[in-house]
């Protein structure tokens, strides 16, 4: 979500949002790709109960259905978050650099963290008024609000201070994979307690709890009918009783959750982003030698780990002990596609065989603001109790003809609207409050 197109001409010294002469249009490719691909994975949580990354739940897990789930999961799971947090990462420098070669002093700083508070706000509403409890712009608003002491750093530091931080969650994937394999062990002796007591004798309290805690980690992994009941119905209610039910969600992403993954999971991207930027990685400045060994190593890395984890789910029939030692090679698998993936759009950026898709892509990353709230919006009408009420009717395969439908939608629009506008509609209102200045709209017509 960063920094776009302001006014063409602006007096020497101001500080505004990026002029479109000034703007690469890789970025806002890569952007909209990002944006169009982060809805292949959202659309799960916003049209399934509780069945985001086990198929077994909700949604069906065969024909068609496990076929979405396998193509999913190789390809996009974790990497399209990671190239939108490595984009806001980019856009991160572009903004600041650009601002303080102006001779923007300490206004830049005020500038940048009025920026980045105000997207907070966005997603406070979005999480909360919008119904979208994977809400990401509050993760990245407080992200920011850190990034800002690092934009100096050489790209070769920020790569590996990226690295480090991606790679801080694996002790906790390693811990999780331990802890899950104890408390199974402990119930196991705990059950076998109970089996010997004699009538009217009680369990201890020890063993006791160890077949709660066994409990409640097979709730969080495959929730019972009656819970996936009750979050339909939730869903299915109106406006006040939809947002008593997500309101654990939205709770556990903007407070617990951030401090225990999103914050390292987009942060490490960010670092990355920003040093891409600087190396002139994601601006087409590269050569296509490059950016063809990029797309063949990443992919080759991140698709041989991510086809290791799928048929590890899959032979395991999505049990707990498949799931958690498949999150142990996670980031690894993650941060390869991703890489691919930034190395095959940049040969489609540079090539001009496919600028009647690249210019649409870009269109649509230049409203990324709007457009990913608008995935929101539609969810909202065609999944809720507000709308059409199908959460939890359809299949898993069935849920991306909804996604197939926006993407058309979005392709359409959106180049139509940057014709005339400067901005998205939310872009304008994100910039005008940023800048402290209602920022000029329509574009002028020679």
């Amino acid at each position: 979500m960063g920094d776009t197109n302001g006014p063409a001409a602006e007096p020497a010294g101001a500080l505004a949002p990026t002029a479109g002469s000034d703007r690469k249009a890789s970025l806002d490719t890569l952007r909209g790709v990002a944006l169009l691909g982060i809805l292949l994975m959202n659309i799960t949580a916003m049209g399934l109960p509780m069945s985001y990354g086990n198929p077994t739940i909700a949604g069906g897990a065969d024909g068609p259905n496990i076929i979405a789930w396998i193509t999913t999961n190789m390809f996009f799971e974790g990497t399209m978050r990671g190239l939108f947090s490595l984009m806001f990462g980019a856009g991160i420098i572009l903004m600041t650099s650009r601002a303080e070669a102006r001779g923007g002093g300490i206004q830049v700083a005020d500038i940048y963290y009025r920026r980045n508070l105000w997207l907070i706000a966005f997603g406070l509403v979005h999480g909360w008024l919008i119904l979208w409890f994977g809400d990401i712009l509050y993760t990245y608003g407080i992200c920011a609000l850190f990034l800002f002491a690092f934009r100096n750093l050489k790209p070769r530091t920020l790569i590996i201070l990226g690295a480090l931080v991606l790679l801080s969650l694996v002790p906790k994937d390693i811990y999780h994979y331990v802890n899950t394999h104890t408390a199974y062990e402990e119930a196991q002796a705990a059950e076998l307690v109970q089996e010997g007591l004699g009538e009217g004798e009680e369990l201890d309290e020890e063993s006791q709890e160890a077949l709660d805690a066994w409990k409640g980690i097979k709730g969080e992994f495959k929730p019972s009918e009656g819970v996936l009941e009750e979050r339909v119905v939730g869903m299915h209610g109106n406006y006040f009783e939809i947002i008593g039910t997500i309101s654990g969600a939205v709770m556990w992403f903007q407070s617990s959750g951030l401090y225990e993954l999103f914050f390292f999971d987009a942060a490490g991207m960010m670092l990355i982003g920003m040093a891409f930027l600087k190396l002139g990685i994601i601006t087409g400045e590269r050569s296509n030698r490059f950016y063809s060994w990029m797309m063949i190593g990443g992919y080759a890395i991140g698709l041989g780990i991510n086809t290791y984890e799928t048929r590890l789910l899959l032979e395991g029939d999505f049990d707990i002990f498949p799931q958690v030692q498949a999150n142990l090679t996670y980031q690894f698998g993650r941060i390869g596609v991703t890489l691919g993936h930034i190395g095959f759009w940049m040969l489609m950026c540079k090539s001009n065989w496919f600028n009647w898709l690249t210019s649409r892509l870009a269109a649509v990353g230049r409203m990324a603001l709007t457009n990913y709230i608008m995935h929101s919006v539609f969810a909202a009408i065609i999944f809720t109790g507000i709308g059409f009420s199908l959460f939890g009717e359809l299949q898993r395969y069935q849920l991306y003809y909804v996604v197939v439908g926006i993407w058309l939608f979005q392709l359409i629009v959106s180049p139509i609207w940057m014709k005339h506008f400067r901005f998205g509609p939310l872009e304008w209102i994100w910039r005008s409050l940023t800048y402290n200045q209602k920022q000029p709209m329509r574009r002028e017509v020679a």
